[in-house]
C-alpha cells in the first residue's frame, strides 16, 4: 500500500492508502474527485503513484506550486550547486545541495545508489522513491552521471 496526500481542488482532501501500481487519476478519484474549478489538465493523471507523493490539484487559473517556484519545500536546498552534482559519486550533504532534493529524497538516492550500483542515466532518477517527472525536470540541470 502507498500513502498519498491529495490536496487543493477535491472535494474532500487528505491523505489515502492506495494499492501499488495506482495512478494519479485514482488519487483525485479517492478524494471524492475534482471541483468543478479543478484544472486536471495541469496534472498527469497517468502518472503512478509513489510513497510519500503530495498531489496538489490546482484550480484553473492557478500557477502549479512547483512552476510558482516560491520558497522551497522544508530541507530542501535554497541555492543550486554553482556545477552538476555527479549522483554517481555524491554522499549525503552533496545531494541536498539539488534543487528539489531534501534530506528524504538524498537518502533514497543513496539507498538506490546502494541496492543497484552505479546510475547508467540521470532518467533513470525516476526509479528513486519521491522522483517523478516535475521533480525530475527540476532538478536535471544540477546532476550528471
Amino acid at each position: 500500500m502507498l500513502l498519498v496526500h491529495v490536496a487543493g481542488a477535491v472535494r474532500r482532501p487528505g491523505l489515502y492508502e492506495m494499492p501499488a501500481g495506482a495512478r494519479v487519476a485514482d488519487a483525485v478519484q479517492a478524494a471524492r474527485g475534482p471541483t468543478p474549478r479543478a484544472d486536471l489538465d495541469a496534472l498527469n493523471l497517468a502518472e503512478p503513484l509513489q510513497d510519500g507523493l503530495k498531489v496538489e490539484v490546482v484550480r484553473r487559473g492557478e500557477v502549479p506550486a512547483a512552476a510558482a517556484a516560491s520558497s522551497p519545500e522544508p530541507g530542501t536546498s535554497t541555492t543550486a550547486p554553482a556545477t552538476p552534482v555527479n549522483l554517481n559519486i555524491a554522499d549525503q550533504a552533496s545531494l541536498e545541495t539539488i534543487p528539489e532534493i531534501g534530506p528524504v529524497t538524498a537518502a533514497a538516492i543513496l539507498e538506490y545508489r546502494a541496492q543497484v550500483g552505479s546510475f547508467s542515466s540521470v532518467e533513470e532518477l525516476l526509479e528513486v522513491s519521491g522522483v517523478g517527472p516535475a521533480t525530475l525536470e527540476a532538478m536535471r540541470p544540477y546532476v550528471t552521471v
